[in-house]
């Protein structure tokens, strides 16, 4: 959880630093994914010693999960590093005369991670499975910003790599909240032993053979 705490603090001070235009609180927060990195460590480290101890089934779901969690996060990590360094890039030229609605994809991201991980401390599978759809809004909201950046490109070839630069980070926002979603998925399998990652696609080949007559 405190693992989460600096993954999450991490996102929101890359957005702020691409809001303000604070190069500073950019190298910061990039310098800050250390942190993250040495967390998964101590977390596997611990997970491989409880699970020499050959834990009973339930509880050896929750260290198995807890490594999988943390997994997610030092990947969230990793986005926010590369958020950090495109916000660098971003400070040292004009800024684009373009409204994309970076805070609200980010803020959706967050939220998704934050209630996940908020399952996961409730071992609330009903939560947990409410949230995986949220992923959809998300990746639309990014696809949207995608199409008005690629627009501004064309129209204004000088802000190409300014653009290219957003959209890196919109296209890191979409997968910190796939993060959040797996999260969600894992909270699942802690809670009824069923593992859901690839139910969807699962589902849409059972339709198509026409085996699960009704969908």
């Amino acid at each position: 959880l405190t693992m989460a705490s600096h993954a999450e603090s991490g996102v929101q001070r890359g957005i702020e630093a691409l809001i303000k235009r604070d190069y500073d609180l950019a190298l910061r927060v990039q310098a800050e994914d250390a942190v993250i990195d040495r967390f998964e460590v101590e977390v596997d480290d611990l997970a491989i010693r409880l699970l020499a101890r050959a834990p009973k089934a339930s509880n050896l779901r929750l260290i198995t999960v807890a490594m999988k969690i943390s997994q997610n996060l030092e990947r969230v990590g990793d986005e926010t590093t590369t958020i950090a360094r495109r916000v660098q890039e971003l400070c040292q030229e004009v800024p684009l005369k373009i409204d994309v609605d970076i805070p609200r994809l980010a803020n959706l991201a967050l939220q998704l991670l934050k209630n996940s991980l908020d399952a996961f401390v409730g071992q609330d599978a009903a939560a947990a499975r409410a949230l995986i759809p949220q992923d959809k809004e998300i990746d639309l909201l990014n696809k949207h910003i995608h199409r008005q950046l690629a627009e501004q490109m064309a129209a204004d070839p000088e802000t190409i790599l300014r653009c290219l630069n957003v959209m890196v980070i919109s296209k890191s926002l979409e997968r910190i909240a796939d993060h959040g979603k797996n999260v969600a998925e894992e909270v699942v399998y802690l809670c009824e032993a069923k593992d859901i990652r690839h139910s969807g696609a699962e589902d849409a080949v059972a339709v198509a053979r026409g085996d699960v007559p009704g969908l």
